[in-house]
């Protein structure tokens, strides 16, 4: 009676009918289905699949979760009571779409079992206390906004200013530690989605890293889905004992998505017209990472989200700042100045990564605060051009040498000892002495690997500032002409007139 035999054995198992009655555009009315769940699935007799999303008196509103278009008068049948999406370790390397077909020709992936894709983040008592540092490879964030494994700590900026170069850092730092990493692409350019994975595979990342892919050509309800998916996946490793990250880039494409969807659906729009319960789309999603107490593993949730023109007051940037725990603003004005990362260390905030430091570490961190603040301040003042205090030439210097130090190219990292060398070695100039950066940055590579905690930490960097710093040239002495040479005449000096 059917072509499709998925659909016959639905039908066969007196799964509940129904025929569609309306399309606009991936939005779709059936009637029929009797009574079904809110995110149950839906398969048609096309072979394509749909997300319940509204149940009306006699009506099932559904989004279609393919790019094309269904015909009026197509049946449905209900496939499953809730959404649920294939998770297990054969995931850990591969890229694929929200539904589960890979995108990277390496063939099918084998799922280990099949998870509902929106889950109840575990409650407090099966949480406990963050305490372990999670290294970025980023000196400007490890230095100043340092992280810990579990932590959720959102990406805020404009286009363009870094965002996606940190988050590769942040990755290719994740090698030899036995955290992976998982990626989900929401609403992406396909030349963003090639130039990640490209990365991926030319530095070898891709062995402990999972990509999600929603892409601008997919059906919206994929984009909408795909942070879903990408949580229950990190989850189901999560669980089973191993630490993670999980990446949404980014959750502005994502909240477009939703707004768009409700709209559609005649939802009572908010602030910037988005609905009401957007807060709780994101919270609940965020919510879902930590540390578990079964097992100590842990997860850490990066969003990022676009703030067009550094407006980082808009609804949803500072709701997804009260979500979180901190976040790492970048600045177009810094990232213009030169300052790569072009992290603002003014606005930036980590609110739980000083647990993950030591005594030594924390000192260091207030240094580097005490003095950058000291050199906002010096800069300020040497744009009047007045004759600034030999203190305030002092902290101009060092404010210079410090992101001087903390720059670094998108594909280099640096361990969380190189970081520290580095920046207890320009801290001990004090603006006074000069030193090679580039110098010390290589010297300090060679030194990291043999240091400890137990460390004499004092006097490998004594001895690195003792290697780099440049001797300035000797002045040329006085000829015995020029010394007894007078003083030359004062030039138009009208008050001996």
């Amino acid at each position: 009676m059917f072509d499709n035999p998925k659909f016959a054995k639905l039908v066969a198992d007196g799964r509940p009918t129904g025929e569609v009655i309306g399309i606009d555009r991936f939005l779709v009315t059936i009637q029929g289905l009797g009574e079904v769940a809110i995110n149950a699935l839906i398969y048609f007799a096309n072979g394509h699949q749909g997300l319940v999303r509204e149940v009306r008196e006699d009506t099932v509103m559904v989004l279609n979760m393919t790019a094309e278009s269904i015909a009026l008068g197509t049946l449905a049948v209900l496939e499953a009571e809730e959404l649920v999406t294939g998770v297990g370790e054969n995931v850990i390397g591969r890229v694929f779409s929200v539904t589960g077909t890979p995108l990277d020709g390496k063939g099918p992936i084998t799922f280990s079992r099949y998870d509902p894709v929106f889950k109840v983040a575990p409650g407090i008592i099966e949480r406990q206390m963050l305490t372990d540092p999670l290294t970025t490879g980023v000196a400007i964030a490890d230095q100043l906004f340092p992280l810990v494994k579990g932590q959720r700590i959102a990406i805020l900026g404009d286009n363009k200013v870094g965002k996606s170069a940190f988050t590769m850092q942040l990755t290719l730092a994740q090698k030899d530690t036995g955290r992976i990493v998982i990626h989900v692409l929401i609403a992406k350019r396909k030349a963003d989605v090639d130039r990640l994975i490209t990365k991926l595979n030319e530095t070898g990342a891709i062995a402990y890293t999972v990509v999600i892919v929603a892409s601008v050509f997919d059906s919206l309800t994929q984009s909408y889905l795909a942070p879903y998916i990408g949580a229950t996946v990190a989850e189901y490793l999560w669980h089973g004992g191993k630490d993670g990250i999980i990446i949404y880039d980014d959750l502005s494409n994502h909240a477009k998505v939703y707004r768009e969807l409700s709209l559609l659906l005649k939802v009572s729009p908010g602030r910037a017209s988005y609905p009401g319960d957007m807060f709780y789309a994101h919270s609940s999603l965020l919510e879902r990472a930590g540390r578990l107490a079964e097992n100590g593993a842990t997860l850490a949730a990066i969003p990022v989200v676009l703030t067009p023109n550094n407006d980082i007051t808009a609804p949803l940037p500072t709701a997804i700042m009260s979500i979180t725990d901190g976040q790492l603003i970048f600045d177009t004005e810094a990232f213009r100045a030169g300052i790569r990362p072009a992290v603002s260390v003014g606005l930036s905030v980590s609110r739980v990564g000083g647990v993950g430091q030591n005594k030594r570490q924390k000192q260091l961190t207030a240094s580097l605060f005490k003095k950058l603040a000291a050199y906002r301040q010096a800069a300020e003042f040497s744009h009047f051009g007045s004759e600034l205090a030999l203190e305030s030439k002092a902290d101009l210097e060092l404010g210079k040498k410090i992101y001087e130090a903390v720059k670094q190219p998108p594909d280099t990292i640096y361990t969380a000892n190189e970081q520290d060398l580095i920046l207890g070695t320009v801290m001990k100039t004090e603006g006074k002495i000069t030193i090679n950066i580039d110098s010390l940055k290589r010297k300090a590579k060679e030194v990291a690997p043999t240091m400890t905690a137990e460390s004499d930490w004092e006097a490998a960097i004594n001895k690195l500032l003792s290697e780099v710093t440049v001797q300035a040239p000797a002045a040329p002495a006085p000829t015995p002409a020029a010394s007894a040479a007078p003083p030359a005449p004062a030039q138009n000096d009208k008050s001996k007139k």
